[in-house]
């Protein structure tokens, strides 16, 4: 099942027939994930959404809502004690204390 696959099928779960630019709402999820934080992204996607149904706006305005908020997170400034959305918070395993003086590659050779 691809990505247009689930949204057909979640647009028949959820009784909506909506023309979506999945592009354009990816794009602004990336934006916020990157410049925000992470969880900013389903949150902003989310409401892009209900501002699309609550202005009953067309294509066009759904295109200009969702530009507007993709600068909002663009130019978002993050404190300068905030992490790095792009860093790997997951620990190292410390192994300093095994031996790998006989340890081979050759494993990992085509």
């Amino acid at each position: 099942m691809n990505l247009h696959d689930w949204i057909d099928e979640l647009c028949d779960v959820l009784d909506v027939e909506v023309e979506l630019d999945e592009a354009l709402v990816l794009d602004l999820a990336r934006d916020a994930a990157h410049n925000v934080q992470r969880p900013a992204a389903p949150l902003t996607t989310f409401l892009l959404g209900y501002a699309t149904a609550v202005h009953g706006a067309d294509p066009a305005r759904v295109e200009e809502l969702a530009g507007a908020a993709s600068q909002l997170a663009l130019g978002w400034e993050r404190p300068a004690d905030a992490p790095d959305p792009e860093d790997i918070d997951d620990p190292i395993p410390d192994d300093s204390k095994v031996d790998h003086t006989d340890d081979s590659l050759d494993e990992f050779d085509d």
